[in-house]
Parts: structure tokens; C-alpha cells; sequence
């Protein structure tokens, strides 16, 4: 089978990124090709050995007609050395496969953008990329994340719910805690200078903005002066934090708040942690939601994230409902630090890595994807 994927940037320790590199190297394990087409990757790791990375050479100033550019030349490479199967991560004419790593933008620019933002040509041309996979003509089939993607979509495009396929999740293995959990915590610790008195907090995820870093900065506020002198927020992504560092300093928290990059060490993190928080306000799945359960570290999270559901269901932290209301986020956040149930929701959410179907993700998609391209080809010949 032949297959190419397009995706507008390729970076390290993007929650997409990182799932598209699982199921190409699914795919070349399986014995099939591989085409990468992108914009930029920017990467100083090239793509699995064996597949084939094809840079647009399209240029623009706006990046939403940078976008239109890609997936206008992209079918016309394609045209020129065809391939089996599309599979796009970001939405674009022409595919036969998306895979659904954001939410419905038509949503969010109807509860969150305004009258004049909507008015802008960046917001039609989103609109209309949208509109050619979930459009009810289109024949796009869609790779879902979260329970609540195929309602949101099927409400706004009424596309066939049948289009619509969910995958489990894609945690690495390496999340789960490992048995001296106990010594990587103390030596991680030590090497950032932090004791056992001290409260750790993590931040992970490489959209400051979207993942409500704001919110969580507004309630390491809000803690306690006695609680807040013994606790550290790390903000583990690659993502600007100019902004940020300037709103910390603002709310006379710079001090207690280190941003850390983007980590290739993620797990060390979260097996030093005391708690993760992520107050979303636009969160398709949360990989590292699941990634902070199974490490034993208790999560407070919004109540949007599609894996929210894990928390309240293992009992393992904590879900922040909507609307969103900051007060109450506060006083959670209090509770995941400070709370006498943490040891309880650590256990509950270590509990999860023996559930193997956390891990099959790639496995799940790729059946998909030999399923959809074996069905084109079947078409073809008749």
C-alpha cells in the first residue's frame, strides 16, 4: 500500500506531530510506503528510515494562505505520482482520510471568536477547509479522538455519522511509572533543586494559549502565600513564552515559575510530579492527561478535554466544569496540592497503563487505513 500524509508543520512534542510519526512507523512496519508532504519540518530528526518527505515549495505572508497553497499543489503532485491513500492531519481539500486532532472550528469561531473575527478572510478559509471534510458530499472519512467530536461536527455539517470512526488512545509505554518511580523522583528533583517539601507543578503542552496557561498563572495566584512559597509550576513545551513570562511577572508569580522548552524528557517530569493541571479552553483529547495518570501524577483539568473523562471516571484527580468559572479552578487547584485524597488519585491513575488499550492507537488507525485504501482500490477496478 501506498500512502501519503500531509501535514502543514511538522515540529517535536506536538500532540499531532507525535501521533503522525506513530502511525507512519506502523505503516512502514506493516511493509508499506510512506510519503510525508508538509511545509516545514522542523526537525532536526528526519522521518522514519524509509519514507519519503516532500516539501511544498509554496511561500505566502498569511499562514491561511500558505495553507490554500499546500493543498492546492499537493493533489497536483499526487496527480503526477499517485499513491493509494491521502491522509491528511490538518483539515484541507481532497483527502480520503482526516485524522480529527482539532476540535470544530465552526464551534469555536461562533463561541469564541467575535462579529469582526469572523469577518476576516483567515476565518473563511479555515471555515471552507473544514467545510471539504465534514461537508455531507464529501466523502472524507474522519479519525476521531474524543466522544464528543462526531456530535460537534455531524451538528454544524451534518456529515454521516457513519464517516466517523473513533481510535483508542496513543500513549508511549514509557509514561507509565516505572518500580524505582521513587529514585528517578528524588534524583529528577535533585537535579532541579527541589525537596521533598516542595510541591511540584506540571504544565505540559505546546499551545500556551489554548491550553489555558493564563488560567493556571491566575491560580498560582490565588494560592495561599504559605502554600505558594513552597510550590514550582513547569511549563514543559515548545511554544512563545514571552507572553506569559510578562502575565507571571504581572501577577507576582515569575519567581515560582520556570518554562522549561520542549523536553525529549517528559517522563522524568512527571515521575518528580506532585500534580499536572490543564485548564483548557480547546482540548480535542489531552495526551498528556493520560500520560500524567499512568505516571501516578494527580490531574485537574477542564471538563472540554476529550480525556477528561478519565479523571472523574478512575477517580484521579480532579475536572473543572463549564463554563469555566476561575474561582473554582483556584480552589482545586488548592486541593491537588495540598489535598489529603492525592495518594488516593496517584494509585487510581497509575492503575490505568495495565489497560492495553491505552496504547493502540497506530494499531487501530492503520487497520483503518488498509481497510479504506483496500475499498478505493476495489472501486477502481469496477
Amino acid at each position: 500500500m501506498r500512502l501519503a500524509f500531509c501535514i502543514f508543520k511538522h515540529f517535536p512534542f506536538g500532540g499531532i506531530q507525535r501521533d503522525l510519526l506513530k502511525m507512519v512507523r506502523e505503516c512502514i512496519g506493516r511493509g508499506h510506503r510512506v510519503r510525508i508532504y508538509a511545509i516545514h519540518w522542523l526537525d532536526e530528526n528526519p522521518p522514519p528510515q524509509g519514507v519519503e518527505l516532500c516539501l511544498a515549495p509554496v511561500r505566502a505572508m498569511a499562514n491561511h494562505r500558505l495553507y490554500e497553497k499546500f493543498a492546492a499543489w499537493v493533489p497536483r503532485d499526487l496527480e503526477r505520482r499517485p499513491v493509494d491513500l491521502v491522509v491528511g492531519m490538518n483539515k484541507m481539500p481532497g483527502l480520503d482520510v482526516y485524522y480529527a486532532g482539532d476540535t470544530c472550528y465552526q464551534e469555536k469561531a461562533l463561541t469564541q471568536r467575535t462579529f469582526l473575527q469572523r469577518l476576516l478572510p483567515r476565518h473563511r478559509s479555515l471555515l471552507n477547509a473544514e467545510r471539504a471534510v465534514f461537508a455531507t458530499d464529501s466523502t472524507t472519512e474522519i479519525l476521531t479522538l474524543a466522544d464528543a467530536q462526531a456530535p460537534a461536527f455531524h451538528r454544524y455539517y451534518g456529515t454521516p455519522l457513519e464517516r466517523f470512526h473513533s481510535l483508542p488512545p496513543g500513549i508511549e509505554r514509557d509514561r507509565a511509572a516505572p518500580s524505582d518511580k521513587e529514585s528517578v523522583r528524588r534524583r529528577t528533583r535533585a537535579r532541579f533543586g527541589l525537596s521533598e517539601a516542595e510541591h511540584l507543578l506540571l504544565f505540559i503542552g505546546s499551545g500556551f494559549v489554548t491550553k489555558g496557561l493564563d488560567r493556571l498563572l491566575k491560580g498560582l495566584q490565588a494560592l495561599p502565600a504559605a502554600v505558594l512559597e513552597k510550590t514550582w509550576l513547569y511549563v514543559l513545551g515548545q511554544d512563545k513564552a514571552a507572553r506569559f513570562e510578562r502575565m507571571a511577572a504581572r501577577l507576582g508569580v515569575a519567581g515560582r515559575v520556570r518554562f522549561m522548552g520542549g523536553r525529549s524528557d517528559v517522563p522524568d517530569f512527571l515521575f518528580a510530579a506532585d500534580g499536572f493541571a490543564l485548564p483548557a479552553y480547546d482540548e480535542t483529547a489531552g495526551m498528556a492527561i493520560l500520560e500524567a495518570l499512568i505516571a501516578g501524577t494527580p490531574a485537574l483539568v477542564t471538563e472540554n478535554c476529550g480525556y477528561a473523562h478519565y479523571v472523574r471516571d478512575l477517580d484521579a484527580g480532579l475536572v473543572t466544569p463549564l463554563p469555566y468559572d476561575q474561582e473554582v479552578f483556584n480552589a482545586q487547584l488548592m486541593q491537588l496540592i495540598t489535598g489529603d485524597d492525592r495518594r488516593r488519585w496517584a494509585q487510581n491513575g497509575a492503575a490505568l497503563a495495565e489497560d492495553a488499550t491505552i496504547h493502540q492507537m497506530a494499531t487501530a488507525a492503520v487497520d483503518l487505513l488498509e481497510r479504506f485504501a483496500a475499498r478505493n482500490q476495489s472501486n477502481v477496478e469496477q
